[in-house]
This record gives C-alpha cells, sequence and structure tokens, in this order.
C-alpha cells in the first residue's frame, strides 16, 4: 500500500494493489481510519505500548485500549476480574485500582511463570490487597480449577485473555473461562492486531490466521450464548466511529 499525504490540498490517496486508488479528504473520518490503522502498525513495530507504566508498575497495553476498558469495566462492574498473563503486573494494578474507585471488586492473574522481582513488586504494592497471583499454565486443568474456585457461585465475572496469544491456546482459554462470565459482561480476547501485522517488523507470517482475533471469531459461532460485539462508547462527540486499538474483533458479550 502507498498512501501521500498533500497538506497543500488537505487529501490522503491511497494506493492498494487489489483495490486501485482511492483519495479521500485529510480531516475526514475515513483518512483517520486509513492513518489510524497504519500508524498502529508503525507503534507495534516500534513497542510503542512498552513505554507506559501505571501506578509504578510497566503497562505494555496501548492506552486507547486501557481508555477503552475502563469505560466497560464502569458499565459492568464486575465482582471479580481474571487477567491471564501477568508481565510486570501493571495491567493487574490497572484494574485493582479501578476496583478500588467503584467500591467493589477484585483482580486474578495467572501466568505460567511469575518473575520473583515481579511477584515481589506486585505483593509490596499499595493495591495488593485486591491482587491474588496464580502461577502455572493458563489452560492446564488444575489451574484453571484453581481459579474458578476463587470465584463464588453468582459473582459478576470479567475476562481478559493477554498470555500465549497463539490462535490454539485463546481458544482453549476461552473454553476454559467463558462460563465465569456473567450476562452482560465480557471475555475478552486481546491484540487479534497481530493478523494486522504479520508482515511488518516483529511480525510472523503465520499471525494472519494464527491470531487471537481467529480464535474469538471460532468461540463465538460454537457459542450463541456470546456475541462478538465492540462494546458501545459511553460518549462520542465526534465523527469518529472506529476504533484505535490492538484488539480488534476481542470483545466477547454474553447475552445470556
Amino acid at each position: 500500500m502507498r498512501l501521500v499525504i498533500d497538506t497543500n490540498a488537505n487529501t490522503l490517496q491511497v494506493e492498494d494493489s487489489a483495490s486501485g486508488i482511492s483519495e479521500y479528504g485529510l480531516y475526514t473520518p475515513e483518512a483517520f481510519a486509513v492513518l489510524s490503522e497504519e500508524w498502529v502498525r508503525l507503534g507495534w513495530s516500534l513497542k510503542y505500548a512498552y513505554q507506559f507504566s501505571w501506578l509504578g508498575r510497566p503497562i505494555i497495553q496501548l492506552p486507547e485500549d486501557l481508555l477503552r476498558i475502563q469505560e466497560v469495566i464502569w458499565a459492568v462492574k464486575p465482582d471479580v476480574i481474571v487477567e491471564t498473563g501477568v508481565a510486570h503486573g501493571g495491567s493487574l494494578v490497572f484494574y485493582a485500582g479501578l476496583c478500588r474507585l467503584l467500591g467493589q471488586g477484585r483482580v486474578i492473574g495467572v501466568d505460567i511463570e511469575i518473575r520473583p522481582h515481579n511477584r515481589a513488586a506486585i505483593a509490596e504494592h499499595p493495591l495488593a490487597p485486591s491482587i491474588t497471583l496464580v502461577e502455572g499454565s493458563s489452560i492446564d486443568p488444575d489451574v484453571v480449577a484453581r481459579v474458578r474456585a476463587l470465584v463464588a457461585p453468582g459473582e459478576r465475572g470479567f475476562v481478559l485473555l493477554d498470555s500465549n496469544h497463539s490462535k490454539a491456546h485463546v481458544r482453549a482459554e476461552l473454553e476454559a473461562y467463558h462460563t465465569l462470565v456473567a450476562p452482560g459482561s465480557y471475555i475478552v480476547a486481546t491484540d487479534g492486531i497481530m493478523r494486522h501485522v504479520a508482515d511488518r517488523p516483529r511480525g510472523q507470517s503465520d499471525w494472519t490466521w494464527d491470531n487471537p482475533a481467529a480464535a474469538a471469531v471460532e468461540f463465538a459461532e460454537a457459542h450463541p450464548e456470546f456475541v462478538l460485539e465492540c462494546p458501545p462508547r459511553a460518549f462520542n462527540e465526534s465523527p469518529l466511529t472506529g476504533e484505535v486499538t490492538h484488539w480488534p474483533d476481542a470483545w466477547l458479550r454474553r447475552v445470556r
């Protein structure tokens, strides 16, 4: 794809081998969508998301995704948030802080390996009382059973999958944890952006099919109690309707 930005004519020209040449006004939602998609791909290649922290802990997420998920957590008000993939613990701290502000909820973090320095930092954090760590593969039956035992019957669950991003692993996680999700709540298969950066630096060619979004689509087809849809915005006074995200086709809402 070839992009030509003309700030004198205020146009964006998009040349694509499949669809030919298209031209948009530079200050239009259509141009914003094209440029945002390319910006996200460039940011992924340069590890843009690897430069932020939340309350002292590194948080490897696109800021736009963090803002969106706090909107959804505010709306859902879950009793428990389960996240697979702990890394430095920044996301766990982020969710635990939201629970503290809401006056309800707690967080369970699952990872195949929680490094000692990260475990110690999370344990010493002021929000540690709201965080429980479970070490082991997120799809190991014993680990799944341990997580389920931490969720009381009737509690409103919200699940985020951010560990191994292969299609097979995410598909197994979806089967393992979807029963924790309450009607109206979500299970989120993060980082479907992989399919759009397969041919970019840090990408892999098989990501075109081996990615979390593919697992989410397949899961939704097999589970009619879930629908694959982006959550509605609580506020939007702009003409923009799309998402700037690492999480396309990620949001699975339980409808019954």
